[in-house]
């Protein structure tokens, strides 16, 4: 006769990326990234991916999440517990790199300009790819980012998005176990083509 499973054991199955613990320890290094934009951070170790985890860290029943690409499963939206919404409408946006949203994401407001979305964007690796060369706060001088699998239309959009600053939009790029982020206040420059 089977015994039934203890809570631990039930968290086990479920995957590390939904315990408490794992999210405080990936929240730190979520804000590690926010607090030095373009600087790649590990995040995720395993069967786990740097998407899920953010996901998980920083979405919840409170929050409105718009997928518009139906990239998450089921389970992982009951898990999640987040309103489902449009892409204009949600806290956090759901994207694919390879493919432009055909929505703007909401931009936030003069009076609350920290209600912009953060769109949470799969990307297939750091390291190659078109280099980013990154000003503003939290960068001494100059940071390079080079990021690959990502349409060169997206960074045209996030410049039309952030263009009447403090309004705009935060981007986390995700690739496999790592993480970096692209805040509004986050200026790009493109040497050479890109």
């Amino acid at each position: 006769m089977n015994e039934p499973m203890t809570l631990p054991e039930k968290h086990a199955e479920i995957g590390a990326v939904w315990k408490p613990s794992h999210q405080q320890s990936a929240f730190r290094q979520l804000m590690t990234a926010f607090s030095y934009p373009g600087r790649v951070v590990p995040l995720a170790s395993g069967a786990e991916s740097a998407r899920m985890v953010v996901m998980a860290t920083l979405v919840d029943s409170a929050c409105a999440l718009a997928d518009p690409q139906r990239t998450l499963s089921q389970d992982d939206l009951r898990r999640l517990g987040a309103r489902p919404a449009s892409v204009e409408t949600a806290e956090f946006v759901l994207a694919d790199g390879q493919h432009l949203l055909q929505a703007t994401p909401r931009l936030g407001s003069l009076e609350n300009p920290e209600q912009g979305a953060t769109v949470v964007m799969r990307v297939t690796g750091f390291g190659v790819g078109a280099g980013l060369y990154l000003t503003g706060p939290g960068i001494q001088r100059e940071q390079v980012l080079q990021v690959e699998g990502i349409d060169p239309g997206w960074w045209d959009r996030r410049s039309d998005w952030n263009s009447h600053f403090p309004l705009g939009v935060d981007f986390i790029l995700v690739a496999a176990h790592e993480v970096a982020v692209l805040p509004r206040t986050t200026r790009i420059l493109f040497k050479g083509a890109h």
